[in-house]
């Protein structure tokens, strides 16, 4: 077998069940098993759904900060509550646990990676009321 470069910022890379690794044209398959594996450059809130919520309802994700630095906001668990702001500089991550809302806002251009179990996540716009 012959090992190939994958270009991180092109590609998914799943992490299959049974030990199987795919590398693809992103978005990987999301009816497929197993992790997902996700980098991309942010230049904008556009680029990480700033005005969105988002929640892994199937397991816990990795949002990792390589370069740059950004803000990574969970909803509180209970209405009337504080949103938990974790700052994430290059080289850093954080857990976010099962089925805890979560978004990412940029303090400057990044590039961000996260694994994520396959087909577990979505998407909730923000209310106005929201920062």
């Amino acid at each position: 077998m012959t090992v190939t470069p994958i270009e991180l910022f092109d590609a998914g890379i799943h992490l299959r069940q049974g030990g199987r690794i795919h590398a693809g044209k992103v978005p990987v398959d999301a009816g497929r098993d197993g992790w997902q594996l996700k980098a991309f450059h942010a230049k904008t809130g556009a680029d990480v759904h700033a005005d969105h919520w988002q929640v892994n309802t199937d397991a816990e994700e990795v949002v990792s900060c390589i370069i740059g630095k950004i803000r990574l906001y969970l909803r509180p668990d209970r209405p009337g509550g504080q949103e938990e702001e974790i700052r994430l500089t290059a080289g850093t991550a954080a857990i976010v646990p099962r089925g805890r809302w979560r978004r990412i806002r940029l303090d400057i251009p990044s590039t961000i990676m996260t694994i994520t179990l396959t087909g577990s996540a979505r998407l909730e716009e923000r209310a106005q009321g929201d920062r």
